[in-house]
């Protein structure tokens, strides 16, 4: 085996990042989380002990390196960016439609939140409130706060005053955020329900930037589904 790998790159590659969750670690990563507790956030069903265990590998792999509490990409996992990106790519033009027990409103919060454009939202604190009707009740409702410089996810009332409220279904807000429809259509289709202020009704779609996939063509026939 050893002879076998020092003469296939691809296979010492592999040997790596075919490890259980070590590409969703390296996905994290190069979306932007640094520390620890970020990480976990966005890999809410990694145990703390794999994911430590995961970053280890990583870092003795020469991948990343840490610098205080901080996990931070050397040369050779930024690299990995592009692997990660024709990874979802290909997903997304070949996988088809998420299941139901894909869907995850903490998933969906934290990909938004990575994805604000901090010049659009107004000076001061902004707050959207997400009523997923179709999500058990102690996962239905969602906070997103921001501001011009951080935004942050709460699963829990923040306790300050909501701008705007959007009352949908998780499997909608997903299409919305895939770029399957825009806010506008999803409202006219239904099940899509924003409240609040006119002027923040019609400007809170332009405080999100899409998925990183939104733009990728879908199969729609021949093909897909995998």
């Amino acid at each position: 085996m050893g002879s076998y790998h020092q003469f296939c790159p691809v296979a010492k590659a592999m040997e790596l990042l075919d490890e259980r969750w070590t590409m969703l670690v390296v996905r994290e990563l190069v979306s932007g989380s640094q520390r620890f507790n970020d990480l976990r956030r966005g890999l809410p069903r990694m145990s703390p002990t794999l994911l430590s265990r995961r970053l280890h590998e990583l870092a003795r792999a020469g991948v990343i390196e840490r610098r205080a509490d901080r996990y931070i990409l050397t040369p050779a996992g930024e690299e990995l960016r592009t692997v990660v990106e024709a990874l979802g790519a290909w997903g997304i033009r070949w996988i088809g439609e998420l299941g139901d027990r894909d869907l995850d409103p903490k998933l969906l919060l934290w990909d938004m939140r990575r994805n604000i454009d901090h010049d659009a939202v107004p000076a001061g604190r902004s707050v959207v409130a997400f009523d997923f009707a179709d999500v058990p009740a102690p996962l239905r409702h969602w906070w997103l706060v921001l501001t011009r410089n951080e935004a942050d996810v709460c699963d829990a009332d923040p306790g300050y005053p909501v701008s705007v409220s959007v009352h949908t279904t998780l499997r909608r807000m997903t299409d919305v955020w895939l770029g399957n429809l825009t806010w506008a259509q999803a409202q006219r289709a239904g099940t899509f329900e924003v409240l609040g202020p006119a002027t923040l009704r019609r400007a809170v779609p332009h405080w999100f930037t899409l998925s990183t996939f939104a733009a990728v063509p879908r199969v729609t026939s021949g093909g897909g589904g995998i």
